[in-house]
C-alpha cells in the first residue's frame, strides 16, 4: 500500500466513525447526561469508548484513522456502540482489511458481460432488465431496458463518451430531475451506494475517477459525499417519470452475478394488469427485436 492510499484510507476511517459518533444522542445510546454545555452534537468519544468496552487512548486511535490490526471483537463492539446497521458495519469491515499493513488486493471487475449473461437479458421480454457496474455503467440492457432508460441513453453526455452512467447522468444532466420523481432519495441512495463501493474496491481508479469528478462538478454530489453514507442496493421501488408513458411506481431487484465480481443485474416486475405493467406493454409494442440486446461502447 502506497503512502497516498495509506492517507486516503486513514481519512475515511476517521471521517466515517467521526459523522457515525455525531448523529447518535447520549439518549439514544442509553447513557446519563450531566449538564446542559455540550460541545459535540453526538456522543463524546469517551462514550463511545465506554460503550465498546475499551480505553479512550485506545478509540482516539481508531478514530484517528488507524484501523490496522483491529480484531473482529474490537469492530463488533465499535458496531455495537455506534449502532451501526448493516452496510455500516460491512463498511466498517472493508475499512478495516483497506487498513492493513498489506493493504487490500484491488478488487477485479468484469469489464464484459458474458454472452449466457447477454442471452438471458435477450430471454426477458416482459419486464426491462440491464447489467451495471459498481460505479453505475450500464453495461447491457434488453430492448425494454433501454426503452424505460431512453432519458439515460438518449443524454447528450453519453453523445460522445461511453458508457452510459447513471450516476453521471443523475448528477450532471438535468434531464435526470424530470425522470426520478423521487430525485433526492435517488441521489442519495447514489452517492451511499459509490461510498459503500469505496470500501470494498479502495483501489479501483476508475471508481476513484468517477467520484473526482463528480464532486468538483456537482454541489449536491458533494455534500452527499461528505455525510460518509452507506447503503446496499439490493430491492426497492422506483418512481420515475417517463417521457413517452408518464409515472411509472416499479418493484426492482438488483442481484450480484456471482461468476461476474462487481457486475448487478437489475430488473423491475410490475403487479400484473398494473398500470404500470399496461405501460411498459406499450413501450415493450413500439421496440423492435433488433435492439433486443445493447451492449453500450466504451469503458471507463
Amino acid at each position: 500500500m502506497t503512502d497516498h492510499t495509506k492517507k486516503d484510507v486513514a481519512a475515511e476511517v476517521r471521517e466515517f466513525l467521526s459523522t457515525r459518533r455525531a448523529r447518535i444522542t447520549p439518549e439514544q445510546a442509553g447513557l446519563p447526561v450531566y449538564g446542559g454545555n455540550r460541545r459535540v452534537a453526538g456522543l463524546r468519544r469517551e462514550e463511545v469508548a465506554l460503550l465498546a468496552g475499551m480505553s479512550v487512548d485506545y478509540y482516539v486511535r481508531l478514530e484517528r484513522g488507524n484501523l490496522a490490526g483491529a480484531s473482529d471483537s474490537v469492530l463488533e463492539a465499535l458496531a455495537h456502540a455506534l449502532q451501526l446497521n448493516e452496510a455500516e458495519r460491512t463498511h466498517l469491515y472493508d475499512l478495516a482489511r483497506a487498513a492493513s499493513p498489506s493493504g487490500r488486493r484491488p478488487a477485479v471487475t468484469s469489464s464484459r458481460v458474458r454472452p449466457t449473461i447477454l442471452r438471458l437479458l435477450d430471454s426477458m421480454t416482459g419486464v426491462p432488465a440491464f447489467v451495471r457496474n459498481a460505479r453505475f455503467d450500464i453495461m447491457a440492457a434488453n430492448a425494454l431496458g433501454r426503452a424505460l432508460y431512453a432519458p439515460l441513453f438518449d443524454s447528450p453526455l453519453f453523445a460522445q463518451r461511453g458508457p452510459v452512467n447513471s450516476a453521471r447522468f443523475l448528477f450532471l444532466d438535468p434531464a435526470s430531475q424530470d425522470f426520478w420523481v423521487d430525485w433526492d432519495k435517488g441521489a442519495d441512495d447514489a452517492v451511499a451506494f459509490l461510498r459503500t463501493e469505496t470500501g470494498r474496491a479502495p483501489h479501483d481508479k476508475a471508481l476513484t475517477d468517477l467520484i473526482g469528478e463528480l464532486t468538483t462538478r456537482s454541489s449536491d454530489f458533494a455534500r452527499r459525499w461528505a455525510r460518509h453514507d452507506v447503503k446496499f442496493h439490493r430491492s426497492g421501488l422506483k418512481n420515475l417519470h417517463h417521457p413517452l408513458v408518464g409515472d411509472l411506481s416499479l418493484p426492482y431487484e438488483a442481484m450480484e452475478l456471482p461468476s461476474d465480481p462487481g457486475l448487478r443485474l437489475n430488473f423491475y416486475t410490475p403487479e400484473p394488469d398494473s398500470p404500470e405493467q399496461q405501460a411498459l406493454n406499450l413501450l415493450a409494442s413500439w421496440t423492435t427485436a433488433s435492439t433486443s440486446t445493447v451492449v453500450p461502447s466504451g469503458n471507463d
